[in-house]
């Protein structure tokens, strides 16, 4: 638990420099468990353009108190526990660990940010442990106005309390005096002071709760109590009001205006030639579109960094191989133009970055494209081998992109998938005289579920695929396992593999009693919590299908057959269907789950709910044979 935390924002009037913002932290943090050990590591981003501009941290102190013996005992944090790392060009990162930590430790430490920049970091009022104490205040001149926005997506809503206060400053004039020959006779020197008012922000808040993970969240950081400050004008004194709120139009025309944007855009000479090779042949701009696509994803490597600024710049990670997400997406849409496709950059912010709430070049992160020609319409990210057309990358899927076009206007793009992915299943059961089963299964997975498949499976060999299968499925062996379509993206992928089960049927006097779905069947439901204070993330709309075929054994008849059954979720957000029906030797039954959104509301859970565990309690029911 945080003990104590305390956050201080000031800005003090540097001459020469104007006015630096200083953030201060203190905090003192009670470990009572191992689980608590991660608490002892704090990281910290810092802007590091490496001049005037960069931040810097200053005055770290931080102590480790452990009680040996009725006696505290002080560790304190050395050289050796602070670590620095240049994340980009733009970006470094300074983190540092705790001496000697143990169960039942309280740790301690302070330090203070010097930036010089007017815009302020979003203040966090809440973690995933509680808080017993938290102060925070916020002193910003007068000439400086902020929106003051606490997280809506949050349950905890602290109380603002706001003020105003005044301080004063000094200027220092200096004047040196001259003889006729140019030697200086005398230097003067007078302080000036100057009165300041400030805004004040207080918040002062106890037994702050912890923000709990729940299954199925997109990002946890999304949703903890937190203060935004946003920058929308300044009104120096004898200067006139500047107003700084735009629209995202402004703020896309910015960045489409940087070098390390627009600029990126127009540079082509550097794959001409190869593009012209590439596409020499092809005679529909789809073809083309496919293939400058594949290209680029074979082409240049993504190293991991995100941004929308290019960052090697495209033409060295072209010849490279290598780059960050803007050297890659900017590359595709420039390439894509030279072939006379219609193609835009699409600004968006991360699931990891959270949801922009007003205009401001960091509510973007990230950058992909939008192909808006006659016959396509896609999504595309390059930097993920395995997406396709409309399949980005999960960490792509968060609220709506700002799609910029040459033409100089921009609109929003929803990135939420609306297209069902697929899963279609066929399992044939027979029963052995041993009362074993046995038999073949075969699915086929489409859009994010083939996806999925090969971001995580692709190179395991097949024995590692097979032990997956069976792992938790009792005595399930798997045997004769054959993929397909791994490698062509156009494809679904393919799977079927025979199995056995020992005990997939119990014998009950002259009656047997087995579900059909046998291993396929889902156990156990996911969704365990009474309430929920969060949505349910999806990520993609969902539909399973299952079809069925058991073989009825010798010397055996059906007495009982599950009911046919319809279940609806929400008014067809979700569905249910299970048909079973005899015909001669065999039993054919029909299972289709699907899952028409990708969130699940709070307020909507206990349906939810209850809706997949009465799937799960049909998905169980038995078919019983009686014995002849």
């Amino acid at each position: 638990a945080v003990l104590f935390k305390k956050e201080s924002i000031r800005f003090n009037y540097i001459q020469g420099e104007g006015f630096l913002q200083s953030r201060t932290v203190y905090e003192r943090i009670k470990i009572y468990d191992k689980e608590g050990f991660d608490w002892a590591t704090k990281k910290i981003r810092l802007y590091n353009k490496q001049n005037s501009t960069s931040e810097n941290i200053y005055k770290l102190k931080a102590n480790t108190y452990n009680l040996i013996d009725e006696n505290i005992q002080i560790d304190k944090l050395k050289k050796d526990g602070v670590f620095e790392e240049e994340v980009n060009k733009y970006w470094k990162k300074k983190s540092f660990t705790m001496p000697n930590i143990k169960v039942g430790c309280v740790i301690e430490f302070s330090y203070e940010i010097s930036s010089p920049f007017l815009a302020i970091d979003d203040l966090e009022l809440q973690y995933t442990i509680p808080i017993n104490t938290l102060e925070i205040l916020v002193k910003t001149p007068e000439y400086f106005l902020y929106n003051k926005v606490l997280n809506p997506q949050s349950s905890f809503l602290p109380k603002i309390t706001e003020s105003k206060s005044s301080k004063s400053e000094s200027v220092t004039n200096s004047t040196v005096s001259q003889n006729s020959s140019g030697v200086a006779s005398y230097y003067n020197s007078s302080t000036n002071r100057f009165s300041i008012n400030e805004n004040v922000i207080k918040i002062d808040e106890t037994e702050i709760p912890a923000l709990k993970e729940e299954s199925f969240v997109d990002n946890l950081g999304n949703y903890i109590a937190k203060l935004k400050l946003e920058l929308v004008a300044l009104n120096y004194p004898n200067k006139p009001y500047q107003n700084l709120l735009g629209s995202w139009d402004d703020v896309t025309k910015t960045i489409y205006d940087s070098d390390d944007f627009g600029l990126q855009l127009g540079k082509s000479n550097y794959y001409e030639d190869d593009i012209n090779a590439l596409i020499g042949n092809l005679t529909t701009n789809a073809q083309k579109a496919r293939a400058i696509y594949n290209y680029v994803k074979s082409k240049v490597k993504w190293n991991g960094y995100y941004g929308y600024s290019a960052e090697a710049g495209v033409r060295k990670a072209y010849k490279e191989g290598v780059g960050n997400v803007a050297d890659i997406n900017l590359m595709l849409v420039s390439m894509l133009r030279f072939a006379g496709i219609s193609a835009n950059p699409v600004l968006i912010s991360t699931k990891s970055n959270g949801i922009p709430l007003f205009p401001t070049k960091d509510g973007f992160n990230y950058v992909i494209c939008f192909v808006e020609d006659k016959d396509i319409l896609a999504l595309l990210d390059a930097t993920s081998e395995n997406a396709t057309f409309n399949t980005l990358p999960v960490r792509d899927l968060n609220w709506q992109g700002r799609v910029i076009r040459e033409s100089g206007s921009s609109i929003w793009v929803d990135l939420i998938p609306t297209k069902v992915s697929k899963e279609i299943t066929g399992l044939h059961l027979k029963i052995n005289s041993d009362l074993s089963a046995e038999g073949k299964v075969r699915s086929q997975k489409f859009n994010y579920i083939a996806k999925r498949y090969r971001d995580n499976y692709a190179d395991l060999s097949d024995e590692e695929y097979v032990k997956m299968l069976e792992k938790d499925k009792g005595d399930l062996i798997v045997s004769e396992l054959n993929v397909n379509g791994v490698g062509d993206l156009s494809e679904p992928v393919k799977i079927s593999y025979s199995y056995k089960m020992e005990n997939a049927v119990e014998e009950i006097g002259d009656k047997l009693y087995f579900s059909p779905l046998l291993f396929l069947s889902t156990e156990d439901n996911p969704f365990k919590e009474e309430k929920r204070q969060l949505p349910i993330d999806l990520r993609y709309p969902v539909s399973d299908k299952y079809m069925i075929s058991v073989m009825i054994p010798e010397n055996y008849e059906v007495e009982t057959l599950p009911k046919n059954e319809v279940l609806d979720f929400s008014n067809s957000t979700g569905g249910f269907k299970y048909l079973v029906n005899q015909n001669g030797r065999f039993i054919q039954v029909n299972v289709e789950l699907n899952i028409n959104t990708s969130l699940v509301l709070p307020e909507n859970y206990t349906f939810f709910k209850q809706f997949f565990t009465q799937v799960i309690e049909k998905e169980s029911e038995k078919i019983v044979l009686k014995r002849i």
